[in-house]
């Protein structure tokens, strides 16, 4: 099993991308969302190994609680692969692992592939499984942090800023999207 990769990034695309460590070249699907370094420059990923008796897939991830949770995710009845991507492509894992603690039906249901059915049996199957990814925090901090990209802002700005009012004790959603808005328009995380 390949649990991790480490090369030169030759191709990226949204979906896949390949990677070349030693001399050959290992492709590996990743989520839409996947942060990687531009073609040329060397890139690591955890790695889920998927085999099935007709092929062998790997599945990369830049962190290990993505990894975790997809493997998770495999283990639910009626989820795939492509499903699993997807949840992990549409929701951070903290978000995700809130929705289940939660029982957000709608949330979950917003995954492509995923309907109502499906979102119960990903509760009824992973609720408990994921509360050590998560914290009321982070779902705040990450739900400031997809409100603040998608207006456009610079996602290392974006993370100073809230690293910034998240050490000022400032946690709850709205005050830092507010507050991080304030300090992005003037400029005050020095970009």
């Amino acid at each position: 099993m390949i649990g991790s990769i480490r090369g030169r990034l030759i191709r990226k695309r949204p979906t896949d991308v390949l990677i070349e460590a030693s001399g050959v070249g290992y492709e590996v699907h990743v989520a839409i969302n996947c942060e990687l370094p531009d073609v040329g420059d060397d890139a690591f990923l955890y790695v889920y190994t998927y085999v099935r008796e007709d092929s062998m897939q790997l599945y990369g991830f830049t962190k290990e609680e993505e990894r975790f949770v997809f493997a998770r995710l495999l283990g639910v009845r009626g989820i795939g692969p492509r499903i699993a991507l997807a949840a992990l492509s549409g929701l951070s894992v903290e978000r995700f692992a809130a929705a289940i603690e939660q029982e957000d039906v709608a949330v979950l249901s917003r995954i492509p592939g995923v309907g109502n059915k499906t979102a119960q049996r990903l509760i009824l199957e992973l609720k408990g499984k994921l509360s050590s990814i998560n914290s009321a925090k982070d779902v705040d901090y990450e739900d400031a942090l997809s409100a603040l990209l998608t207006l456009g802002y610079k996602k290392t700005d974006i993370i100073s800023t809230l690293h910034i009012l998240t050490k000022r004790g400032i946690k709850d959603i709205e005050t830092l999207i507010k507050e991080s808005l304030k300090y992005l328009s003037e400029g005050a995380t020095g970009s």
